[in-house]
């Protein structure tokens, strides 16, 4: 069972810990009649319900832990997923190891989308001559942080010259009814790809653990807000 996975060039996700079962979410939604199972196809029956009609409650009794390595610029949209906990490396008191994304393959602005890209319009030359450019940038920007750290500058000041594909590292502790909701939305065609990518392994991930059957499931085949 995997439960740490590589994304992007220096990246990963790994799944910390989890609490809860379908049971829990059993337990929830019953409380407020009072009654009990009635056996296994009605449990499933239930959940399925709920899913389906949108009654996300319950599912906020499983819990997961994520300790998440990812560029500056995919975490800045992750933290948007405000309903959960984060703890992030702090670059005021550790020295970064300066560690950057490169994308395998360049994009291009979408023609409908302003926000958006697209993948195969750009040649090989252009597409060598943009990660040319990257890495004369990195590469000034990370030997400018180390000789300002070397020259005297706070650690706190001196990550001011790191660009937004330095990769941080965060903890997420999240309920299973927000986690539905980034799962939604980020392993969705129109969120930016490299968030596309934990999404996906993410999601994979919760999958191959079989720890909540019957809740996942649901949520494979109702989806979030269906």
């Amino acid at each position: 069972m995997i439960f740490t996975k590589k994304v992007l060039n220096h990246g990963f996700v790994h799944l910390v810990d989890m609490m809860g079962s379908d049971d829990r979410v059993l337990d929830a939604a019953r409380v407020s009649t009072g009654a009990s199972s009635k056996g296994a196809e009605q449990d499933r029956k239930l959940i399925e319900y709920l899913m389906k009609n949108r009654h996300h409650t319950p599912f906020e009794k499983i819990v997961f832990e994520w300790h998440i390595k990812c560029p500056i610029f995919v975490a800045r949209q992750w933290f948007r997923h405000r309903i959960g906990s984060f703890n992030e490396v702090s670059g005021r008191y550790k020295e970064f190891q300066f560690e950057a994304y490169y994308p395998d393959e360049w994009r291009s602005p979408g023609d409908t989308n302003h926000q958006g890209s697209v993948f195969g319009v750009l040649t090989d030359s252009e597409d060598l001559e943009l990660t040319k450019q990257l890495d004369f940038a990195y590469k000034t920007m990370k030997e400018t942080y180390y000789n300002l750290l070397e020259l005297g500058a706070a650690k706190e000041l001196a990550r001011l010259v790191l660009p937004m594909g330095q990769y941080t590292e965060f903890y997420w502790t999240v309920n299973m009814r927000a986690f539905m909701n980034f799962i939604s939305l980020r392993d969705d065609a129109h969120a930016q790809w490299e968030i596309q990518q934990y999404a996906k392994t993410m999601r994979n991930m919760v999958t191959k653990t079989n720890r909540i059957p019957l809740s996942w499931g649901a949520f494979e085949k109702h989806g979030y807000g269906a």
